[in-house]
């Protein structure tokens, strides 16, 4: 069952993967770093959250990464991600990789739902253009309509639209609904594929996962004992801990490093 943390307490699940050997902490970005905004690639994680990322970056035995929907590219854009930084990257929902030290990793092979890309955005456009407050995000293996601009009603029109411009012509490809965006991809991988691929690149003996959306909970749901999962805002949730917001991921990971480094000295 999900309990409520609250700032400024101990909790034994947070003091318990603070002093695991060999540590990764996983954020999504959009809703858990960063506010949400109405323009997607506006989002910046909070000043607050990006000092605790890098510090726990810069522990011994520790690894920082962003696990997020958003493609690759977009993804480097938003968290103003450099060429030697210490942060390792998840995008596509754990189709696309960079690791520090490696750069980018080639995506697992796997197969892929017909029809390409460029087909969809082609046949999506027209529709959303016509809606107001509605917009098209093209991605490496698909695309999200975003609605954080547009009213209940358009977004219930868009919606359903899409969904049924993609059952007629491209039925096989993987359909995700979030926090005001309808995702398509033709690949099948989600968050949890990136908890496994995580877990096995920096030989991890503890995750801790933080996300605010349904598309986190394919993460949470997988982790393993002597992992956390952290809910951020309201939803069910199969996570261990709650926070409301991003300021209050800010202030746990803050409680985190601080356990941790208190741990090794």
């Amino acid at each position: 069952m999900t309990r409520t943390w609250t700032p400024g307490t101990s909790d034994d699940a947070l003091t318990a993967i603070a002093t695991t050997q060999r540590l990764v902490v996983a954020l999504d970005f959009d809703g858990t770093a960063s506010p949400l905004v109405a323009e997607p690639m506006a989002a910046r994680a909070l000043p607050e959250v990006k000092t605790q990322v890098d510090r726990l970056a810069s522990m011994p035995d520790t690894f920082v990464a962003y696990v997020s929907g958003r493609s690759m590219h977009d993804l480097k854009e938003i968290t103003e991600h450099s060429a030697d930084s210490l942060i390792a990257l998840a995008g596509s929902h754990g189709a696309q990789y960079w690791f520090p030290g490696l750069g980018d990793a080639d995506p697992a092979e796997t197969s892929a739902a017909e029809g390409s890309k460029e087909d969809l955005w082609a046949a999506a456009r027209p529709i959303v253009d016509r809606y107001e407050g509605a917009s098209l995000e093209p991605k490496s293996f698909g695309m999200g309509i975003h609605t954080r601009a547009a009213t209940a009603e358009v977004e219930t029109a868009v919606f359903a639209e899409i969904d049924a411009l993609v059952a007629g012509r491209f039925p096989h490809w993987r359909r995700r609904v979030g926090h005001r965006v309808l995702e398509f991809s033709s690949r099948s991988e989600g968050k949890d594929a990136a908890m496994d691929a995580l877990r096995g690149h920096f030989e991890a003996t503890g995750i801790l996962f933080a996300g605010d959306d349904v598309t986190d909970e394919d993460a949470i749901r997988v982790l393993q004992p002597g992992d956390l999962g952290v809910r951020v805002g309201a939803g069910e949730s199969a996570a261990t801990l709650r926070v409301a917001n991003p300021q209050e991921i800010a202030t746990l990971l803050e409680a985190l490093a601080t356990e941790r480094a208190a741990g090794r000295e």
